[in-house]
């Protein structure tokens, strides 16, 4: 048995992880817990480590499960592959990413840190960069911005905020 490498549709890796698991196969979709801003809200999210992957532990014997059903499953685009050879995954990267899974699922990844340039985008700093400095409360932050010629800490609701280019 080896690891292999499947590339699903956008947005559709959740949906093959489950679909491949009902048809028997093992599978493995490493995930990172993050902030995210939805409807002006701070929320924690899971979204997969490697976007539009998952992998997958296939066999070569005849007594294996068939390759077959892969391609048509809900979700999956295809098995990753180098010509006619699918991409075989080495033993040790899957166990050191279920490694680092079950120990980063304490703290999610912040959505801002500290020292961050960061845009205001709401009256009356419209346009304005600072500093992100931290996160005031669930729906705040303090931001350090340059005001009349010195540096000013402003608490600012963090759906107002966006990274700098």
């Amino acid at each position: 048995m080896h690891w292999y490498l499947v590339h699903t549709k956008p947005r559709q890796e959740n949906c093959a992880l489950e679909n491949l698991e009902r048809q028997g196969y093992a599978c493995f979709l490493p995930t990172l817990r993050v902030e995210k801003l939805r409807q002006g809200r701070l929320t924690t999210v899971e979204e997969p480590l490697f976007p539009r992957y998952l992998f997958i532990r296939l066999g070569h014997e005849d007594s294996s499960m068939s390759w077959a059903p892969i391609r048509s499953t809900r979700g999956v685009c295809r098995l990753v592959s180098f010509g006619v050879e699918p991409a075989r995954v080495d033993e040790r990267l899957i166990d050191h990413l279920k490694a680092r899974a079950a120990s980063a699922q304490s703290a999610p990844q912040p959505l801002f840190s500290p020292g961050e340039r960061v845009r205001l985008t709401a009256a009356p700093f419209a346009g304005v960069e600072g500093l992100y400095q931290m996160t005031d409360g669930e729906q705040r932050a303090m931001v350090l911005i340059e005001l009349l010629s010195r540096s000013v800490r402003v608490p600012v609701a963090l759906a107002s905020l966006r990274k700098a280019g």
